[in-house]
């Protein structure tokens, strides 16, 4: 089974030329280590001052996806394989925008306020073609400094002159009134190839501060590239190759996150993937430590198919957490259907827990007090968020398992809720949900892939994150999200509701509406 943040597909097809990738913050195959070289500045200067709200994200809690700066979640989802302007698969993007009474569609809530862009919307960069893959990954952060955060939107398909799938990002900024084509740019690799795929995971935050706002970093298949806003436009600052490395360390990428694990101010990057010497059953990750003097490697550290941050123990650290995907030799790797690892925050970045040598701490569906069992291919982990659903204080963890059978219908998905606390991540009070849960909309099918994206948003400002949960190959690859509002007691099944890319009026057939979701 497949995912945007968990990928089973061969290393031929997901290098595949024009493949309809799948994405998150991250986006769609295999693992990372690391050699990094810090590039001159380009000519950069302080973006505007702020406008509606803080710039420059550091802590994972600092990226609030606000697009219009009125102070409420708003919720980014890249539809990949969408038809556009009748070439398929060249994808598009909606945006739901936060209000008192939450986000919803045209239909579900009054007023409520939605767009959808691709690149045939007027003054979006660039022509909608076959598999550009327009919407394969999302993410947010406020590049100019302004107070409002800005979409930025990964084609990893797009082809650049005759270099097939060298692949192009898109950065929509936002404003008073939210996202608009205005201003929006399109850049490509510094050194685009066929085959490269730049764009296929993409991030933002303040790595340096060499401005007010937030940098961007995104991935093709050899590592990262890393952006600053200056003079009205963008420019490359640095360049991570995860790729080059000695075999023991290559690290193919595929995942980004960030996050300020050791409290210094600057936000930290990971990336995470697998690595050749493993046949890309193992996932790795390589952490960079964010400071005034730019990115500098820290360790590499396991687990990496998928990638989320947040402080799960409420001490000021953000916390790294990672899925590790389900190899041939999981049995006896101890990790059947999939783990998740926790490294708890310090001044020395993302720790081993109970101190050093001693690895993560890991968990999975046999974890005593986790709901469920752990089967061959349930790929638990493929998808994580961050955040408190149960306004308590402390971050809680969604967990998505797009190939966890339900009853004898063999890979329907299912989602978990574990819960933060003074002592980090605990099973108290855990729980799971699956389309044959009462209250939840729909019925458990084979190859839904439900969990395949998780996020946790607050998109009406209670202090409750509810839980987007998208099965991008529900309805015949149409795609389908759902929503599960947050509570004092964890997720609430009672008042979900769940909706396509058509009911947001995009063009929903085979669209996998909901590969990508902005974290």
């Amino acid at each position: 089974m497949t995912s945007t943040s968990h990928s089973t597909d061969s290393t031929d097809a997901r290098r595949g030329a024009k493949a309809a990738t799948r994405s998150r913050r991250g986006a769609a195959s295999a693992v990372a280590a690391a050699s990094f070289l810090l590039l001159a500045g380009a000519g950069i200067v302080a973006a505007p001052a702020a406008q509606a709200g803080v710039p420059g994200g550091t802590r994972a809690d600092d990226r609030n996806s606000d697009f219009d700066g009125d102070g409420y979640n708003d919720v980014l989802i890249g539809a990949p394989a969408g038809t556009v302007s009748g070439k398929k698969g060249a994808g598009y993007v909606t945006v739901q925008y936060g209000a008192a009474n939450g986000m919803g569609t045209n239909a579900s809530v009054p007023g409520a306020r939605t767009a959808v862009f691709s690149q045939s919307t007027a003054g979006v960069p660039g022509t909608s073609e076959a598999d550009d893959a327009f919407g394969s990954a999302v993410a947010t952060g406020d590049l100019d400094g302004d107070g409002y955060d800005d979409a930025i939107i990964g084609a990893p398909g797009e082809d650049v002159g005759t270099r097939e799938s060298a692949g192009r990002v898109t950065v929509l900024y936002g404003s008073r009134t939210g996202l608009g084509a205005a201003r929006s740019v399109s850049f490509g690799s510094a050194h685009p190839a066929a085959g490269s795929r730049f764009g296929l995971a993409v991030t933002a935050a303040r790595f340096t501060g060499a401005t007010d706002g937030d940098e961007i970093a995104v991935l093709d298949e050899s590592g990262a590239q890393v952006y600053t806003y200056g003079q009205g436009a963008l420019h490359r600052t640095a360049g991570i190759n995860t790729t080059g490395g000695p075999a023991s360390s290559a690290i193919q990428p595929a995942y980004l996150t960030t996050g300020d694990y050791d409290k210094n101010g600057y936000a930290d990057l990971v990336i995470s993937g697998s690595r050749p010497t493993d046949e890309f059953s193992k996932g790795w990750s390589t952490v960079y430590s964010g400071g005034a003097n730019g990115l500098t490697h820290l360790r590499d550290v396991r687990g990496g198919v998928s990638s989320a941050s947040g402080d799960l123990n409420k001490d000021g650290y953000d916390d790294l957490v990672l899925g590790q995907s389900s190899g041939p030799d999981e049995e006896a790797e101890g990790m059947t259907g999939g783990l998740v690892a926790v490294y708890y925050g310090s001044p020395e970045g993302p720790a081993d827990y109970q101190g050093p040598g001693n690895g993560p701490q890991w968990w999975t569906q046999n974890t005593t007090g986790v709901p469920g069992l752990g089967e061959h291919g349930d790929a638990w982990g493929a998808d994580l968020s961050v955040a408190d659903a149960d306004g308590d204080g402390y971050a809680d963890l969604a967990v998505g398992a797009p190939g966890e059978d339900i009853g004898t219908v063999r890979d329907a998905g299912a989602v978990w809720l574990l819960r933060g606390s003074a002592h980090g991540l605990t099973t108290t009070g855990a729980q799971s949900f699956d389309q044959n849960s009462p209250d939840v909309p729909g019925t458990a099918e084979a190859g839904d892939e439900w969990g395949a994206q998780v996020l946790l948003a607050d998109t009406d400002a209670n202090g409750l994150f509810d839980l987007v949960a998208a099965a991008p190959s529900e309805n015949d690859q149409d795609g389908v999200v759902w929503v599960l509002p947050g509570g004092t007691k964890g997720l609430v099944a009672d008042g979900s509701w769940t909706y396509g890319g058509g009911a947001l009026g995009a063009p929903g057939s085979g669209a996998r509406f909901g590969a990508a979701v902005d974290e």
